[in-house]
């Protein structure tokens, strides 16, 4: 497995394979590796011929008072982790290589979704996932890229991208992966503390219980959300969101939901000083 710096010399690397008629997968990453990534980059190797998993902290998609300086950095581990599970490039970027002149003064952005829910908490923050994942789409010309479902609102906004700026590249969600516990692998549970980690099971317990309410009947949506916030505060923990919102198009149910409504119960919550996403589809 080679680990590639340069834009154009992965463009040289990939471009003959690219003309043999290999498929190639991408799997964007911003480093600090583990199991949940391990999924993306196992389901591009099963699909793809070629494998390349980006390693690239992307500053633009951080804001002021946010974890840049303190985000775990460990190219080596991630690199060697990566070749154990079948990839055939890592593409680990410096800044200065991916935004030569400083900040981009063309950003992609999706003016209706971006400030909701992750996005009201984060400015700028999907403006800058959009802008860096479409420069890597460009960049490896892969056939298919893979995404995890735990950042929800990010992979159905690269979703819609796609089909509206006619990116020639298919998108693959691979299931959220969770601890034996059940909390969501996320490269900031290591910020936790062990209580924080037991606390922090406020989420999922909720969310778990939320959708056997659900199918046992409840089908109030002020009902189903007040299920997760309590689990999460009496876990101490700290609401951000807790909103039921539909699969197609992100917007907020309110009132009762049908058993055809395709929903989706989205969380952001702090548990100490840390912010931890997750979700559950409810059908």
């Amino acid at each position: 497995m080679q680990i590639i710096k340069s834009i154009e010399t992965l463009r040289e690397t990939l471009r003959p394979l690219a003309k043999e008629g290999k498929t190639i997968g991408l799997v964007p990453t911003m480093g600090a590796l583990h199991e949940g990534h391990g999924a993306l980059i196992k389901a591009s190797v099963k699909d793809c011929d070629i494998t390349v998993v980006s390693v690239f902290l992307n500053p633009i998609q951080f804001g002021k008072n946010e974890d840049l300086d303190k985000y775990p950095k460990r190219l080596e581990a991630d690199a060697k982790l990566a070749e154990s599970l079948g990839a055939d490039f890592v593409f680990a970027p410096t800044v200065k290589e991916m935004y030569p002149d400083g900040d981009p003064l063309t950003m992609v952005r999706d003016e209706t979704l971006e400030s909701l829910y992750c996005g009201a908490y984060r400015p700028g923050h999907f403006r800058g996932v959009l802008t860096v994942v479409s420069k890597l789409f460009l960049i490896t010309r892969a056939n298919r890229a893979y995404f995890g479902e735990k950042d929800y609102q990010q992979v159905f906004l690269i979703e819609r991208m796609v089909k509206d700026l006619n990116f020639d590249i298919e998108i693959h969600r691979v299931p959220i992966v969770r601890e034996a516990s059940g909390l969501a692998l996320s490269s900031r549970n290591e910020y936790l503390s062990e209580e924080e980690r037991v606390q922090a099971l406020g989420i999922s317990t909720g969310l778990k219980e939320a959708k056997a309410a659900f199918l046992a009947g409840e089908k109030g949506v002020a009902k189903l959300r007040d299920i997760v916030v309590k689990s999460i505060l009496l876990n101490r923990g700290q609401v951000q969101f807790v909103e039921v919102v539909n699969q197609k198009d992100l917007q907020k149910f309110s009132g009762v939901l049908k058993s055809s409504d395709k929903a989706v119960i989205l969380v952001a919550a702090f548990f100490g000083k840390t912010r931890l996403i997750d979700n559950i589809e409810l059908n």
